[in-house]
């Protein structure tokens, strides 16, 4: 963890506990660039880009001239009300949104599972994607697009093979769908960085899973996360079908653990509610200094549209 996000995590503690615990704060108290999680309700466009301006807006993480990449869900060739990929109007709004702050290029990429010109045509992500100007929607499903690259900070998954732009982009935005799985109880941004590398099988196989997610994410670290929570895959996820929860939520944070452990928290799963230190992965990530889980300690901004 930088010292700086280190240091607002401290100060946001402090100011919980002295406040007797609460999480939420006024929003006309406070400042958007201290907010730590952004959470709007409403349509999936509008929400989207009202979680992002909670944080002070998409020209906090995209710079004139940057190339971004956007990590959605885009593996399965369902359409948007199945809940197993990321909501078309809500990846759309995050492109339009980094070509305001004056994105150069924008890669919406992902490696699917199932035949790529499926799942691009059917999540409906490529049609309402492709029209932008500098922007490209991407399966890519041959290993000649993915480059060996070492995992620095890992413990156990020391290197694999990473999509190319990502490695050379100045900006990765996951845009994860929120939906639950049978190895690890959700996949929210950080287990959906396993869609930007090409042998995922050995995180399941050779490591603990897990453990791998967390070495991943040192190196893949989101710098924003638009979470998609419009629609939740309660059960049977990755895949489904399963029970979808219409919640109109968009969750969004410069920190992917905070991002993972507000959804976790939010929402309920296999019929239950869990706490983000049940999930394997999301309690790693923080005891490696990925970032936050106690979201109760942490500026949350809440805002309907």
């Amino acid at each position: 963890m930088r010292r700086r996000d280190f240091l607002k995590w401290q100060m946001h503690g402090a100011l919980w506990l002295t406040a007797g615990g609460t999480a939420l704060t006024p929003f006309s108290a406070q400042a958007a660039d201290s907010v730590d999680i952004g959470v709007a309700k409403g349509a999936p466009a509008a929400a989207t880009r009202a979680a992002v301006e909670l944080l002070g807006g998409m020209q906090t993480v995209v710079k004139p001239g940057d190339t971004v990449v956007i990590k959605p869900n885009m593996s399965f060739p369902h359409p948007p009300e199945k809940g197993t990929t990321t909501h078309p109007e809500v990846v759309r709004e995050v492109a339009v949104m980094c070509r305001e702050a004056g994105a150069s290029r924008v890669f919406i990429l992902d490696h699917p599972l199932s035949r790529a010109e499926a799942c691009l045509e059917n999540s409906k992500i490529d049609e309402v994607c492709r029209v932008l100007p500098d922007t490209r929607v991407l399966g890519l499903e041959d290993p000649s697009f993915f480059v060996d690259s070492p995992l620095e900070d890992a413990k156990e998954m020391r290197s694999n093979a990473f999509m190319r732009e990502v490695l050379e982009a100045d900006v990765l935005i996951a845009a994860p769908v929120a939906k639950s799985h049978g190895s690890t109880g959700v996949s929210l941004s950080m287990k959906g960085m396993m869609g930007l590398i090409w042998d995922r099988g050995v995180m399941h196989y050779r490591y603990n899973l897990d453990e791998a997610i967390v070495d991943l994410n040192t190196k893949l670290t989101a710098d924003l996360v638009v979470m998609d929570a419009t629609r939740v895959l309660s059960t049977n996820g990755p895949y489904g079908p399963g029970l979808v929860l219409k919640e109109d939520t968009v969750i969004a944070s410069r920190d992917c653990v905070a991002a993972d452990a507000m959804t976790v928290s939010r929402f309920e799963w296999y019929g239950r509610r869990m706490r983000p230190d049940q999930v394997g992965h999301i309690r790693l990530a923080h005891e490696r200094g990925l970032g936050n889980m106690y979201i109760e300690s942490m500026a949350v901004q809440e805002v309907t549209v």
